[in-house]
């Protein structure tokens, strides 16, 4: 059949070499090294100066820079071929300034990456169903290719976005006895004239709709991430991620957010190679960097700030990997009763302003000198910059950056930086209230969360909750749920069941095509969703989501019929929530009541996993189902896993 030559004729393909003279000079062996030395050890000076390093500087201390980058970049920035995302478009430029400083510095920097998916890509897609399984997959081969580097004296991981800086950081929390760092990867910058990339996520919905016109679509659609790298523009996954690794002290002061391809970005890779190079020199390892009080003052930073519910995953995965306690729902509702919203950032709102104004503003320390007014932060933790958390706070306080980069702010986009990052005063004034809320009930026994500041404030009521009754529209797939919304078969009042989505039935997709299409109908604030799944960093509503246990593991979610009456009623001053069952077929009884009737009944027959979910997929779900599921952080326990399998 007619194709392509298959083997054309060009005379350059046969101008090769069977043989070369090979690197000039000597490795600077000595006679101890060839006794003692593992063969490794010797075949991997060969190997250094085989790739071009001088032969002289072959056994300098040697540190692994691991990263997500992805695509392939001309040096005039153009994509010869893309990345995934923004979010590691970019960050090879990052991996290059910390190897210039630690080749200064008088070390061998190596450099490998394990790319990452982008959630926003995948939304809607089977791309999905491999999206936080990803985050295990990528956190084993990190640490496989860190144990794989025998002489490494310590470890950079630059990381962006979603799951790559999840997974990162387990991977450099489970390298305990290493010196280790993050270096956040940055964020994108806004359009001057248009939408965030999360709010042009919802372009087909309100297209679908009638809200926008096809060249408003194409031209926002087009605009939406203004400069080439970086996560997201909102406080979603990504920009939380960031948060939480600096304020886990994994990463440098000031790091997280800063606006990717700008000269401070660079200048963080460049700070975070002298920080792993001196934490080396010192013996500082992760280990003694993650504790118990870190994860807490991560855990208070992200309410703080108002971030994304996945963190409800992640964190507890950094924490087991660490081998310390993880935290449980009882943790996370302890701390985010105690601790006031003090950012200003998409979604939450009320101004709504990127997260490069949260840099600008002060970013992760600027938050944190609050917090510590409050007294609700633990100072005496170490961090990367081989100082306290205290020592940090204090230094950034009298800083010329701080005062420089807020005057920036003010003079570039006319915005006070204490109207983005406030003090409990101002924020308690502006109406900011807690991030986080994690309702029980009959339908939610092991607990849910919500995103309390996200529910829209007219649907709220003057004693601050939000409370909503009405009838169940139940769904066993994200896919039959958009439709029906894009169809119009919801209507204001319901509340729409999503059951089957945790991780045994779809490796817990993100339902953001849902979130985001109820946030742009003019009637979703009057319609309620309750999932098993979880929800994009960005999501914003009267959204439940992890309930727990999963519809698929016999949770009473999947006992919900068409029609039966639901109750919600989320409180945004005493942070507490209830989803119950509470009637149907014209009858209502009391959440206890409801308790028994779903006891009694079986679970809809049409819940199923998905049919096209990977083996791969299949095997994570079992696996963290057998370590804790989704509120033990959908990790991989393998003393729990060993022992489901034998049985004791």
């Amino acid at each position: 059949m007619p194709g392509p030559d298959l083997f054309p004729d060009d005379p350059s393909i046969y101008e090769l070499r069977t043989r070369a003279p090979g690197p000039a000079g000597a490795l600077p062996l000595t006679e101890d090294l060839l006794r003692t030395a593992p063969s490794g050890d010797l075949f991997g000076l060969t190997q250094n100066v085989g790739m071009g390093w001088e032969p002289e500087r072959a056994n300098d201390r040697q540190f692994l820079i691991l990263s997500t980058a992805g695509g392939v970049r001309a040096p005039d920035g153009k994509p010869i071929a893309l990345g995934f995302h923004t979010g590691h478009w970019e960050i090879a430029l990052q991996v290059e300034a910390a190897a210039r400083e630690l080749r200064a510095l008088g070390a061998t920097p190596f450099a490998a990456a394990v790319s990452d998916p982008c959630d926003g890509r995948s939304q809607g897609t089977a791309g999905m169903f491999d999206s936080l399984p990803y985050r295990n997959d990528a956190a084993i081969v990190l640490r496989r290719l860190i144990r794989s580097l025998p002489r490494r004296s310590g470890v950079l991981g630059v990381a962006t976005c979603d799951k790559g800086l999840p997974a990162m950081m387990m991977a450099l929390a489970g390298s305990r006895d290493l010196p280790c760092v993050i270096v956040p990867g940055g964020v994108t910058l806004p359009p001057t004239d248009g939408e965030d990339a999360g709010a042009v996520q919802t372009i087909g919905a309100r297209f679908s709709r009638g809200l926008i016109s096809l060249k408003e679509a194409s031209e926002l659609g087009c605009r939406a991430c203004a400069s080439p790298g970086g996560g997201c523009q909102f406080l979603g996954t990504a920009a939380t991620s960031q948060v939480v690794a600096e304020a886990l002290g994994m990463a440098l002061p000031h790091s997280a957010l800063a606006p990717s391809g700008s000269a401070v970005w660079r200048e963080i890779a460049t700070r975070s190679a002298r920080a792993v190079d001196d934490l080396a020199k010192r013996g500082i390892p992760i280990r003694e960097i993650l504790s118990p009080a870190a994860i807490r003052n991560a855990m208070t930073v992200h309410a703080a700030f108002g971030g994304s519910t996945n963190l409800l995953l992640h964190i507890p995965a950094i924490a087991h990997a660490a081998g310390i306690p993880r935290p449980v729902v009882q943790d996370w509702i302890a701390v985010n009763k105690v601790t006031p919203r003090l950012v200003d950032v998409l979604p939450n709102g009320p101004s709504y302003h990127p997260t490069v104004r949260a840099y600008l503003a002060g970013g992760v320390p600027e938050v944190m000198l609050h917090l510590r007014t409050l007294d609700l932060l633990d100072t005496r933790v170490l961090t990367a910059t081989g100082r306290t958390l205290g020592e940090n706070l204090d230094a950034w306080e009298k800083s010329d950056r701080r005062e420089r980069f807020r005057t920036l702010l003010a003079t570039r986009d006319g915005v006070a930086a204490d109207s983005v990052i406030m003090s409990p005063e101002q924020a308690k004034e502006r109406g900011l209230t807690g991030t986080l809320v994690f309702p029980t009930g009959n339908l939610a026994p092991q607990g849910s969360v919500i995103k309390a500041t996200s529910i829209s404030a007219d649907v709220v009521g003057a004693d601050g909750v939000y409370r909503h009754t009405g009838p169940a529209r139940v769904f066993t797939s994200e896919n039959a749920a958009i439709t029906a919304l894009r169809e119009g078969r919801i209507q204001a009042g319901d509340v729409m069941v999503l059951a089957g989505i945790g991780p045994l039935g779809t490796g817990m997709e993100e339902t953001y095509q849902i979130t985001s299409a109820l946030k742009a109908l003019p009637f979703g604030k009057h319609v309620a969703l309750l999932t098993d799944a979880r929800f994009s960093g960005v999501s914003t509503g009267a959204c439940v989501g992890h309930i727990g246990p999963e519809a698929l593991a016999g949770g009473q979610l999947g006992k919900v019929r068409e029609n039966d009456i639901i109750s919600l009623t989320i409180n945004r001053i005493s942070m507490e929530g209830q989803i119950d069952f509470v009637g149907f077929d014209g009858q209502s009884f009391s959440p206890e009541e409801g308790a028994t009737v779903l006891t009694k009944r079986a679970s809809n027959p049409a819940l199923a996993p998905h049919p096209n979910l990977p083996d791969d997929t299949r095997i994570w779900a079992a696996l963290q189902q057998a370590s804790g599921g989704t509120w033990g952080g959908c990790v991989y326990d393998v003393d729990s896993i060993l022992s489901a399998i034998s049985g004791h």
